[in-house]
Formats: structure tokens, sequence, C-alpha cells
């Protein structure tokens, strides 16, 4: 068990704030699913309510705190050493879908610190994975850790597939190539913040993606340090938020996925 801290509560109660939208938005959605025309307007405006939701919650509660979304871009703080990163809804595609896997995603940046705390939560499941640096990585009240699988071939790998007009094809083909035939399987499930949120609590081994925004990645890279995992860049630095590419593992099985990136240039 663990208790939050007064900044990991004003995250959170942003997130469940947030989410009471999403949640109906998504009800009203599995509805729309028989209509010919993709109801994507819809969606979009569930998005901007839902950053709204989080701009305001988060501002009221740290007033001159700065805010990146996904949404309405960059917002400049009075304190220009604290920064919200955050995605208001990660798996749109899914949501879109009816398919109920997608998060709200929350970190804050502080100069010279990277990122300090992070909340990724699933509406659905009602899931609050949650971090803070230096004191672990938890869902709910229970603490997490990347699991302890240190082969490859008994490993499940999240990534994410390159679609219509975004991502590098025939890069990813060849990784896929190198990963797939050495492990026991791999999945693409749509949703950036909770493949890390599940690396972090052991459910995946490892994640690798590339052509990423930072409000995409932000949260899920404390999530899986802080659960005793590694986190960098495809060329294995700690450019992370700015290069859009990630992989994401245990100790054990993090140069090994790497590896095999690598094998595949």
């Amino acid at each position: 068990m663990s208790t939050q801290s007064a900044l990991l509560k004003v995250m959170s109660d942003a997130a469940r704030k947030a989410a009471r939208g999403l949640n109906r938005d998504f009800g009203e959605l599995a509805e729309l699913q028989v209509a010919k025309k993709a109801p994507a307007d819809f969606v979009s405006a569930a998005d901007l309510k839902a950053e709204q939701v989080l701009f305001e919650a988060l501002t009221k509660a740290r007033p001159g705190y700065g805010f990146w979304g996904e949404e309405r871009g960059l917002v400049e703080g009075t304190d220009k050493s604290h920064r919200w990163i955050v995605d208001p809804l990660d798996g749109t595609t899914n949501f879109l879908h009816a398919i109920p896997h997608f998060a709200i995603n929350i970190a804050l940046e502080r100069d010279g610190a990277g990122i300090v705390a992070a909340v990724t939560y699933n509406p659905i499941t009602h899931e609050m994975f949650w971090a803070e640096k230096g004191k672990g990585c938890f869902v709910n009240e229970h603490r997490l850790r990347v699991a302890a699988r240190r082969n490859m071939d008994e490993a499940v790998f999240a990534t994410g597939i390159p679609f219509l007009g975004h991502g590098q094809h025939a890069k990813f083909l060849k990784e896929l190539h190198q990963i797939s035939q050495r492990v026991a399987g791999v999945r693409r499930f749509g949703s950036a913040a909770l493949d890390l949120a599940w690396v972090a609590a052991g459910r995946f081994d490892g994640y690798w993606e590339r052509d990423l925004n930072a409000w995409d990645l932000a949260a899920g890279t404390l999530l899986v340090t802080e659960a005793g995992g590694k986190v960098t860049d495809a060329e294995g630095g700690d450019e992370v938020l700015t290069s859009g590419s990630i992989v994401a593992g245990n100790l054990e099985l993090h140069p090994q996925l790497l590896g095999r990136l690598t094998a595949a240039k």
C-alpha cells in the first residue's frame, strides 16, 4: 500500500475528472458504430473537452505551471521551471472504434530534473498507474515491478505499427523481422501510454516504437524507470522526448531488444 503525495493527488483527481466525460462519450460512440460515416469529429470534440478539463484542473491546483498538450500546444506559465505534458486521449483510434483500450496521460517536467511525476489512467478499467521520481511505481495502491524474464524466447514485446501517412513502414518491417522470430509474441494494442504502463506492471517484457510525440511518452518513461526498468531512445540514448523513439524493458531484455533494432538497420 502507498499513499499518494499532494502532487500525485492533484494529477489523479484531474485524470478522473476528465475520464467522466470520456466514458460518457465512449458509451455514445459504441452506439454510433453502426453508422457508415466514422464519427471522427465526435472523437475530436471528446479529445478537446478532456484536455480542457485537465487544463482547468491542473492550472487551478498549480497556477504558475506551464502546460504542453496535444490539442492546445504549449502554454507558457509564470513558473518557468515546471511544465505539465498532457495527452487527454491516447489511443484515439481505439476510442473511435469503441475498443476499450485508451488512456489519459499526465506528466510533470521539472527544469533540470526531467519528468518527476506521472499518471496514466485507463477510464474503462479504472487502473491508475502513477509514479513520483525516486518513490516507485504503482497501479492504484499496488507497487509495480517490471517482469523478471531474461530471455527473449520467453518474452512478449509491445510495439506500434506505422499506419496511413504515418511512420517508416519499411524500417518497421525490418525491425519486426529481427524481433518476432526470436520472441514468444509481439503485441500491438494501440496506446503507447498503456504499452509503457504495462511494461512497468510486468505484463509486457518490453516495448519499442518510433515517430511518437512527447505527450505519448513522458508519463510512461517515469513509470517504467520507477518500476525498475530501463528506457532509452532507439539509438540507446536519452533523447526519448525529442527523438520520438523509445525502447523500454527490464535491465536484461532492454539491451537485447536494442541489439535487434540495431541489427535491423
